[in-house]
Parts: C-alpha cells; structure tokens; sequence
C-alpha cells in the first residue's frame, strides 16, 4: 500500500474521492516541467545564481540542472551573463532572466489606458497614457496606435505578446469581453482586431484576476493556496484563489462581489441594480461623498481627492473615509464566503494605505466569523499592479505553451510551481 504523503497542518481524513473524468497521470514529462518551473522561479528571486548554487538549493542533480538551463536559454527566458569571483576554484557562470524578451502590457479604464512595455522581472520600461472614447471600435484603434508606438522605440526586444487587463470580465472560451458595466462596451472581439493590426498574439483577463496571477507569477504569494485580490478602482472587482487555484467559474464570471447589494434601497450601479458593493467602496463614490459634502465648483480626480486629502481638507478626509469602511464592510462577503488566508487590495487606494490599511483592518477583525482574520497586504501602487498582471497573462501562457508545445488559451492560467515544492519534485523526478 502507498504511504499518503503528509503535510503541515492537515490529517488524513480517510479516502479522498478523485474525480476521475480529470485525473491526469503523473509522469516524467509532468516531473520534467515542475523542475523547469522550480529552476526558473529560482532564477528569478534569486538572480544571478550559477548552476551548482541552483543544483544545491533546489535538490537536484547538476546534470538534470544543466539541461533545464540549456532548455531555457534556447527559449530566451534565461542569458548568462558575468563570471563569478571566487577566491579559488572554479569561477562559475551566472544565470538571470533574460533582457530581451519583454511584453506589452495595457491597462483599460472607462476614460483612459495605460500602456507599458514590461520585462520579465515585472519592470516597466517605458509607459505612455491615452484618452479612449466610448466607443470601442475607436478605442482600440488608439490602443493599437500607442502599442505599435512602444515596440517601434525597442527594435532590439523580442515583444512576447500584448497582454490586456480590462474592468469587466472575459469568456474563457470565446475569449471575448462580455461584461463591462463601467466600460460601457457591448460583447466585442477586442483580441482579434489587436491580433490583425499588431500581428502579436494578444491575452485578456479581467484586471482583479491579472492582478493575482502576477502575484502568484512573481513570486508574493509562496505558501498560499487561499487568497482574494480586490481591485479598487471606477468599480470594485475579486480574482479568486482557493485550494491553490485560480477560480474563473462559468463564463469567466466568478469573482463578481463588485455587484453583490449591499443596500437595495442604495444607490443605481452600472449594472442595473441598486446598492452594489461598488457604489459604496470604489472611487466614484469618494468622488460622490465628496461632491455631497464639499459642493466643489468643478470636477475633481480620485488623484486630487488624495492630495486634497494630505493637504488637511476635511471633507476629502472624510470622503476617504467612509470609501475605507465600505470597503471593509463589503469584504464581510468574501470572508464568509470564501475564508481566505490573504486579502490584496490593489488600486489607487495603496497609494494612501495610511489611511484605508487601519479602517480596512479594523473591519476585517470585526467581521471574521471564527478564528484569527486574514492577513491583509496592499499591491504594487495604482495602475503598476494591472501593468504587471497584464503582463503576467503573456509570460504564463508562454510558459504553459513552452512545457506543452501547443497554444493556451486566454482562460487556462495556472499557477507556477513555488520553490516550496523542491522536496516532492524531488521524489517524483529522480532526479
């Protein structure tokens, strides 16, 4: 009989049933592609490394390392780069993730896009912002202006491909925007206008679940098999991650807190509905709170609402405020619903952490129905964190395709082995 593998923190409970409409057999092949993931995410937290330093650290041998190296160099996600120093002996090569090879990442909002050129380690090269229309034929055709813009200035890179994080969510299998409330756009196949004019391939996600893929993908979220991502931005939008997978449900709809009431008799959401979660704790409604109590006599930005904030105004105080309890209030949802280890809040909102982190906090531990509350943690400040998930949509589909040698659609993510699974990868490979 087979000894049930142990881990922390959990007991055998008896015989666990195992859906076997989509088991899929181990193998060497399957043993091969975790030890290529373990040595890349070990290249890159920490780089430059040399190949006896990843052989030592990751448990297997010096031969099995060197072919995963070779492999990663002909796929251009690995370069050597300097010799090392030693007092003595042999001075090894080091390894780093490779410079050229970079991805185009754009940001949608309602009014505007960013638009980044974005490496491997997450890093923004360049970044340019455009005005978008309404109207979404017209709107992509300024996207694809600023994108072709970008790879113009980087003649030396090998762009990747072109990832995409939008305010609404995207069918797995159409692979097309279906649900843009705030956007504002009817179903439209924004992939394959991009794809004909750029000729690069072209992912898109919804911007919470972007975001948390480039959580897992970079490498934050090691250990973590329970975690929620909130995005605070125009709306409010989740990226689900439970028992160590991302959950896009059916039509890639999971995730929508956004639009759960909080009030029926509140305010009209974009959706249709009254009361939604968003119309209490997203931007616009800071923006709301402080036009009721303020009466500026002219528009003003969330950006300038923050700095009006720091300059001592109290109704931007307040406005800012009441935005952090409704946040905190409407996570009651998430944390009844889904129990997470980890709640992310990316958005404009990290930029003052100061003043949402506490209130948020407060809420969370106020309204955990049992046991210590989740571990609350800002992202990457405003739009970097969706930059950075956009991008995070290329990189794991390249990864997925290199190991299966076939195309992965914009639906299928997955997440990279941590270096945490060093000690079964080493049971199962055989080195």
């Amino acid at each position: 009989m087979n000894k049930q593998a142990k881990q922390p923190g959990r007991r055998a409970t008896g015989m666990r049933r195992v859906d076997l409409s989509s088991v899929e057999l181990a193998s060497s092949e399957t043993a091969r592609h975790i030890n290529r993931d373990i040595v890349l995410q070990m290249i890159r937290s920490r780089q430059p490394i040399s190949r006896a330093e990843l052989a030592r650290h990751s448990g297997l041998q010096r031969s099995t390392v060197s072919l995963i190296i070779e492999q990663l160099i002909d796929e251009k996600w690995v370069q050597e780069g300097a010799i090392a120093r030693r007092p003595r002996g042999r001075r090894p090569t080091l390894l780093g993730l490779s410079e050229d090879l970079v991805v185009i990442a754009a940001d949608v909002h309602p009014a505007q896009s960013a638009v980044a050129v974005v490496d491997l380690n997450g890093r923004l090269l360049s970044r340019s912002v455009i005005p978008l229309s309404a109207n979404p034929t017209a709107a992509v055709d300024l996207l694809i202006d600023c994108i072709l813009r970008l790879k113009a200035n980087f003649p030396r890179k090998s762009v990747e491909g072109i990832g995409i994080s939008l305010p609404g969510r995207v069918d797995p299998k159409t692979e097309r925007l279906i649900f843009a409330p705030n956007l504002h756009w009817p179903v439209f196949d924004i992939k394959k206008a991009i794809e004909r004019k750029t000729g690069l391939h072209v992912a898109l996600e919804n911007a919470a679940n972007a975001c948390l893929l480039a959580e897992l993908w970079f490498g934050r979220m090691d250990g973590v098999r329970n975690a929620v991502l909130v995005t605070v931005s125009e709306g409010i939008g989740t990226g689900i991650f439970a028992n160590g997978h991302l959950v896009t449900g059916q039509h890639g709809m999971a995730g929508e807190f956004g639009h759960a009431p909080l009030d029926p008799n509140g305010p009209l959401c974009a959706c249709g509905m009254k009361g939604c979660w968003e119309t209490f704790a997203s931007c616009r409604s800071a923006l709301r709170y402080y036009a009721d109590m303020s009466h500026p006599s002219q528009a003003v930005t969330f950006h300038q609402l923050l700095s009006a904030a720091e300059g001592g105004d109290p109704h931007a105080v307040e406005a800012l405020t009441k935005q952090a309890y409704y946040i905190g209030r409407g996570l009651r949802m998430i944390l009844a619903g889904l129990s997470p280890e980890v709640i992310l809040i990316a958005g404009d909102v990290t930029s003052a952490w100061h003043r949402f982190g506490p209130i948020i906090e407060a809420q969370i531990a106020e309204l955990t129905l049992a046991g210590l509350p989740p571990r609350l943690m800002p992202t990457h400040e405003g739009e970097v964190a969706r930059l950075r998930g956009a991008a995070a949509l290329v990189l794991q589909q390249r990864a997925t395709q290199e190991v299966s040698h076939e195309p992965l659609r914009s639906g299928g993510i997955r997440r990279r082995p941590a270096a945490r699974r060093t000690a079964k990868a080493r049971q199962t490979a055989g080195k």
